[in-house]
């Protein structure tokens, strides 16, 4: 019989990456960026010249390679897929000592 761990919610994490959270934004805004070619119906080709990156660096992208894409690279396809993207920074809560990183779409 196998062990089950339950992991945390983030997956980055539970790898004992470092940049555990900077990754999953990176993941989570990658993902949205996919949908949204997707519900567009929109070619990688097309995609890529809309954003202003090469195919090969979107297709790399698309499949969860996203070292060497910033984050505000992934913010500014958002926008130019259409996307309103607001960011909002307010002081962590007091149990912890550090800040964190997070996503949220609405």
């Amino acid at each position: 019989m196998r062990e089950i761990e339950k992991g945390s919610t983030n997956v980055y994490t539970d790898l004992g990456m470092a940049n555990a959270e900077e990754m999953l934004v990176k993941a989570q805004l990658a993902t949205k960026i996919a949908e949204i070619i997707k519900h567009r119906r929109m070619t990688q080709v097309q995609a890529a010249e809309l954003l202003g990156i090469p195919q090969p660096k979107l297709s790399n992208m698309l499949r969860g390679q996203f070292r060497g894409i910033s984050e505000t690279k992934m913010l500014e396809c958002l926008t130019r897929l259409g996307s309103d993207v607001q960011i909002i920074v307010k002081t962590a809560s007091r149990s912890r000592k550090a800040g964190h990183l997070s996503v949220r779409f609405a």
